[in-house]
C-alpha cells in the first residue's frame, strides 16, 4: 500500500509544480475531471477545486482523466505515443471498439496493450473502454433515456448485445435499472483517497477504498446477500453519508447518524455490532471483542468477520488492535488505519 504525504505537503508541491513529487501523487481538478503531476505546466486551479490521490490508479477509478499536458500516466514525463494514440481515440468517442484487430491496424501489439494497462490502471484497455461506454449509458438510462437510443449512442449494434453486456456489468438488464430494486452506488472522495459506497432504502450497505485487494469479492457477496443489481446514481442515503463523512474527516464529527444495513451471519453481525460500540477515539483488542460478544475462545473468528466487515470507518473495524497495543492488519492498509486513529485521538484530545 502506498502512503500519501499530507494534504499539506501535497498541496505545497502542486503549486510549487515541485517536480521531485512526480510519481509521489497525483492533483485531480474537479471543474475539469482530470488529473495532472505535480510538476504540470498547466494554469494552477482555486485550492477548492482539487483533491490528491496517491495512485492514477485511485484518480481513475473516481472518474478522473489524465492531463494531455503532463502526461502523468508516465513516470517520466513522456507518455508512449501509442498510448496517446489509444487514449486520444477513447476521449474523442467513448463509443469506439477497438478490438485486437483494429490495434493492430495502427501498427500496436495488443499484447503490449493489455501489459501497459494493467500495470498502470489495473484492468485491461478493453475493460477500461467497457467501463466507459457501461459507465456513460447508465448515467442516460437513469435520467429517463430511451434504451434504443442509449444502445445506439455507445456503439451496439444491437439492443440485445447492449442488454448483455450491460447485465454482465452491472447484474441487472437495462430495463430494471430504472427502478428501486438495487443497490445504488457512487464514488466519496476522502483525504485517504477515494470509496466506493452502496445504499438500499434501508441503509448504507457498503462503503470501501477502491484499490482494497478483496473489492471484487466484497461487490460479489453484496450482489449475494441483497440479490440486486449495482447501479450508480444519487440515492439520499449516499448524500448524507458524504456529509457525515466530510465532517468526521474534518475533525467535526464523532459519531454517524446515517442508517447501516449488513447482513451477514449471526456470529458476524454479533461482532460488527460489537465494533460500532467501540467510542470514538478508542480501540479495543481481538481478545477483548471475543470477550465482549460471549465467545472468549474465539479471537481467530473474530478477525476474520473483522475483515470481512463491508462498512468501512462507519462500521469501525480501525479501532481493532493487537493485544499489544500495535496496530495489526487492515484491509485498507496500516497508513490508513493509523491516520483514522490518530485522526480520533487528536479529535477525543481536544
Amino acid at each position: 500500500m502506498k502512503t500519501a504525504p499530507s494534504q499539506t505537503e501535497m498541496r505545497k508541491a502542486f503549486f510549487n509544480r515541485d517536480a521531485s513529487y512526480d510519481g509521489i501523487f497525483v492533483t485531480a481538478v474537479r471543474t475539469t475531471g482530470i488529473f495532472c503531476r505535480p510538476s504540470c505546466p498547466a494554469r494552477k486551479p482555486k485550492p477548492d477545486h482539487i483533491e490528491f490521490y496517491p495512485t492514477i490508479r485511485e484518480a481513475l477509478f473516481s472518474g478522473y482523466r489524465p492531463c494531455k499536458r503532463c502526461h502523468p500516466l508516465d513516470l517520466n514525463g513522456s507518455q508512449p505515443e501509442w498510448v496517446s494514440t489509444l487514449l486520444s481515440k477513447t476521449d474523442a468517442d467513448p463509443a469506439t471498439r477497438l478490438r485486437d484487430g483494429e490495434i493492430r491496424k495502427l501498427k500496436i501489439d495488443p499484447a503490449r496493450v493489455r501489459r501497459y494497462f494493467l500495470q498502470h490502471y489495473g484492468m485491461t484497455f478493453q475493460a477500461y473502454c467497457r467501463g466507459l461506454r457501461m459507465w456513460k449509458a447508465l448515467d442516460q438510462i437513469r435520467r429517463g433515456a430511451d434504451l434504443d437510443d442509449v444502445a445506439l449512442d455507445h456503439g451496439y449494434e444491437s439492443n440485445s448485445g447492449f442488454r448483455e453486456a450491460f447485465a454482465q456489468l452491472f447484474g441487472l438488464p437495462p430495463g430494471k435499472s430504472r427502478g428501486n430494486d438495487c443497490i445504488t452506488m457512487t464514488w466519496v472522495a476522502s483525504p485517504l483517497g477515494p470509496l466506493v459506497a452502496g445504499a438500499t432504502d434501508q441503509g448504507i450497505c457498503f462503503l470501501e477504498f477502491t484499490d482494497r485487494r478483496m473489492l471484487e469479492a466484497q461487490l460479489r457477496t453484496l450482489r449475494k446477500h441483497f440479490a440486486s443489481a449495482l447501479v450508480p446514481g444519487r440515492h439520499k442515503w449516499l448524500d448524507r453519508l458524504k456529509k457525515e463523512l466530510a465532517e468526521y474527516f474534518a475533525g467535526n464529527r464523532t459519531e454517524f447518524t446515517v442508517p447501516l444495513q449488513y447482513p451477514g451471519s449471526p456470529f458476524q453481525k454479533k461482532v460488527w455490532e460489537e465494533l460500532r460500540r467501540i467510542p470514538h477515539g478508542k480501540t479495543r483488542s481481538y481478545e477483548d471483542l471475543a470477550q465482549r460478544i460471549g465467545t472468549p475462545e474465539a479471537k481467530r473468528a473474530v478477525g476474520n468477520a473483522n475483515g470481512l466487515n463491508r462498512i468501512a470507518i462507519l462500521l469501525p473495524c480501525h479501532r481493532v488492535v493487537n493485544k499489544s497495543g500495535e496496530l495489526g492488519g487492515y484491509g485498507g492498509g496500516l497508513w490508513r488505519k493509523k491516520f483514522l486513529l490518530d485522526l480520533e485521538q487528536s479529535r477525543g484530545s481536544s
